[in-house]
């Protein structure tokens, strides 16, 4: 008997017991694409750089506490994120994960304004949605309405502007750009109604990942948001957790819109899996403000900076860029979306197909000219994880879609060492579970 505590207390697990690239292997010696296992395993799950750099940095100095002393990692692996960094970005706050990475920025989006003497900002705006960790601040933050219901009454109060999600919201007759600038003109209404004296940052993920199944925002929507942070002097926070290092075809997933944030998260293809890890990035105009006051960040953990994570960390960032391997989920992400149009562009219960890099949401519908969810108590999506995986495919079904509880999709973010034969084998598998279940 078992004395984990699982995060599904009902589900009997497989267990990992060895790994191939893009495969994992479990006890019983059946092998799994992994194309599911939260946008982490960007570089697969044998990697041979970032093994030996981990076992490296274990047999040098496996902890210090980063309120006494730095490491080499931690220094040579911000020099190497802020050599490309978008903008103004210019300092590397490291954390353990994504929720720890949201939860920073959002602190500091506070303690900024108070070291520059502007004591009344502290409202987030984000987006219905959306989700961004965890922790309480960070799924405060949130919109996902099903993770955020039995916390509810401990939540912080933030507000949620309309998310920019052109298949179900665009309305007939209105162009892509032009309904890309009207949501984004929500945040202006919402920073009005507040009282811009009184809002300190906007967050918002580049391309929406496990609520919304890989939504991009339409071209125009985050120019437009960021020329309205600017007017009113608010802080425009990223969410890169699931869709940055490389995951969409570039490194930092902003630079597809042509924009830079003031702050910055990044996680899960951070360190690729080999070492829990995520950071903050915040621009040098923030940093010098703490620096200039009151010289400390009034936050922490235990293991920020830990040498390991960011030495396996170090070693991925450099197989990212030396490789160009962002570039490659790119050309590749465009393959598996040629692949998954042919299979599926025409199912009667897939209604879109999108993404960007490797980096794809499939949406599925009842009917879909009407475009009309499932019934949620169908269970949809629980049900094509596990037919999925007795074909031997990880993938990411999630339901709630459209508002916390209707819709349904499945999310697929494989490595991006994924190969032409395995981007059939998926469809091929993907098919074969859709089939058993719809």
């Amino acid at each position: 008997m078992s004395h984990v505590f699982p995060r599904h207390t009902k589900a009997e697990l497989p267990v990992a017991a060895g790994s191939d690239g893009c495969y994992l292997i479990d006890t019983q010696g059946k092998r799994y694409l992994d194309c599911g296992d939260a946008a982490v395993s960007c570089l697969g799950h044998s990697n041979p750089a970032v093994i030996e750099a981990v076992q490296k940095q274990v047999e040098q100095i496996a902890f210090a506490h980063s309120g006494f002393m730095t490491s080499e990692p931690a220094e040579a692996l911000a020099d190497l994120l802020i050599q490309h960094a978008p903008g103004d970005l210019d300092r590397v706050y490291f954390v353990s994960g994504g929720s720890e990475a949201t939860e920073a920025a959002i602190k500091l989006a506070r303690q900024y304004y108070l070291e520059i003497g502007q004591p009344a900002r502290h409202h987030v705006i984000a987006r219905r949605q959306s989700y961004h960790g965890n922790t309480l601040g960070a799924l405060s933050a949130g919109g996902n309405a099903w993770r955020r219901a039995q916390f509810a009454p401990m939540l912080i109060e933030m507000t949620h502007i309309a998310p920019c999600y052109e298949y179900a919201e665009k309305p007939d007759g209105e162009s892509s750009f032009e309904y890309g600038q009207r949501v984004a003109d929500e945040l202006e209404e919402e920073i009005l109604r507040l009282g811009p004296e009184t809002v300190m940052a906007f967050m918002a993920e580049p391309v929406v990942g496990a609520t919304l199944g890989a939504v991009p925002a339409v071209e125009g929507y985050f120019k437009r948001v960021r020329e309205i942070c600017d007017q009113y002097g608010v802080l425009l926070i990223l969410d890169e957790v699931m869709c940055g290092m490389g995951r969409t075809g570039h490194l930092f997933a902003c630079d597809h819109d042509g924009i830079a944030p003031d702050i910055l998260c990044i996680a899960k293809g951070l360190g690729a899996g080999y070492q829990p890890i995520g950071a903050m990035l915040c621009s040098g105009q923030i940093y010098g403000a703490i620096r200039d006051g009151s010289g400390f960040f009034q936050h922490g953990h235990t293991y920020i900076g830990h040498p390991v994570a960011t030495a396996a960390a170090l070693a991925v960032v450099t197989e990212l860029t030396t490789r160009d391997l962002p570039s490659r989920a790119g050309v590749m992400g465009e393959q598996l979306q040629s692949a998954l149009q042919a299979a599926f562009g025409q199912h009667a219960n897939v209604g879109d197909i999108r993404g960007r890099g490797l980096f794809r949401g499939i949406e599925l519908v009842a009917d879909r000219e009407a475009k009309t969810p499932f019934d949620p108590g169908l269970g949809i999506a629980g049900k094509i994880k596990k037919a999925a995986m007795a074909e031997g495919l990880i993938c990411y079904p999630m339901s709630g879609t459209r508002d916390g509880r209707n819709g349904d999709h499945i999310l697929l973010a494989p490595p991006f060492i994924i190969a032409d034969q395995q981007v059939e084998e998926l469809v091929e598998k993907l098919a074969r579970a859709l089939t058993s279940v719809i």
